[in-house]
């Protein structure tokens, strides 16, 4: 029985050439100018598309923002954490002296410093407008007091340990723990990590939208063009590039546009802000926003961008059996 072997396949009549040398790059140039020349003759509706891009990514930007500088503060006072005791008018002046030096050989205690009646006296005397009241006073109304500031990384327990430990001593009238406001920061903190999760994944996706629809408005407006690359045989590739282009350029617009949208809410937000950090002894200093900031912004929108590109090009291609 003879044995048919595989039957060859005819010649190619036209061979397909290679193409030159950097033909590709040069597609990929020709079809960026094509797109930068489309988004700037419709001017009106490309600000517009920027514009609901820019407000869409301002906002988790901001969030992003507020944790960072929010983290750099938890991480700068952390160390500040620690009480304050307070004599009463009665206590001699041997207990807090002695206080004062067993807080200091405690290992969680960082720095104590103790204030003595005649130095808050004088603290108080120094301000402007007290001393002459201070001089018709029969008696120092003041107290002695002990500040003690605990090491980065005491934990809470044994903070209220060693403030329990002072307010057993005999003399003592009060002790305030300040550690309150760091959990409340640190609740904020996670506050602002979940809120900035939510808001970024539902603005994200209205980018995405917006790119899309846009994206969508030029396929119309290119119907010819693409029924055209269709019959002459373009590959799906070739006919998606100018609307990937595009929607990187609506993307990337609203995210250089929200970048500047940030840095004006910053600028008009930073003399309140300076006036509230002065008032508690500090100096503003926003970290964050830099250049990796504008470059993730650019590019993440840039990136949604592509994505709702992708799918409305997918969408209405398919229904005009561009695509399989």
């Amino acid at each position: 029985m003879a044995k048919h072997g595989r039957r060859p396949k005819p010649a190619d009549i036209w061979p397909p050439e290679r193409p030159p040398w950097g033909a590709a790059w040069r597609s990929h140039a020709r079809v960026a100018r094509e797109s930068v020349g489309y988004v700037a003759w419709r001017l009106g509706h490309t600000l517009l598309a920027w514009s609901l891009i820019a407000i869409a990514i301002a906002l988790p930007a901001s969030l992003f923002l507020l944790d960072a500088n929010l983290r750099r503060a938890a991480g700068d006072w952390q160390g500040a954490a620690g009480f304050s005791v307070y004599f009463s008018l009665s206590a001699p002046p041997a207990a807090s002296t002695a206080l004062a030096q067993r807080l200091g050989m405690a290992p969680e205690v960082a720095h104590v410093r103790l204030i003595t009646p005649a130095e808050a006296i004088a603290e108080l005397g120094g301000q402007g407008g007290v001393a002459g009241a201070l001089e018709a006073l029969d008696a120092n109304p003041l107290p002695a007091t002990i500040r003690a500031t605990l090491a980065a990384g005491t934990s809470k327990a044994r903070l209220e340990a060693l403030a329990a430990e002072a307010a057993a001593v005999d003399g003592v009238d009060e002790v305030v723990a300040e550690s309150a406001w760091l959990e409340r920061l640190a609740a904020i903190r996670q506050l602002v990590q979940r809120l900035e999760w939510l808001v970024a994944a539902m603005f994200g996706l209205g980018v995405v939208l917006v790119s899309s629809s846009s994206v969508r408005l030029a396929v119309e407006a290119r119907l010819a063009e693409v029924q055209v690359l269709a019959l002459v045989g373009a590959s799906q590739r070739a006919i998606r590039r100018p609307f990937l282009y595009l929607g990187a350029i609506y993307g990337g617009g609203g995210g250089l546009l929200a970048a500047m949208i940030v840095a004006g809410a910053l600028v008009w937000l930073e003399p309140p802000l300076l006036r509230l950090f002065a008032s508690y002894g500090g100096t503003l200093e926003v970290v964050g926003f830099d250049a990796r900031f504008v470059g993730a912004l650019v590019a993440s929108g840039a990136a949604l961008g592509v994505l709702g590109a992708v799918l409305a090009a997918r969408a209405r291609l398919r229904q005009l059996a561009v695509v399989a």
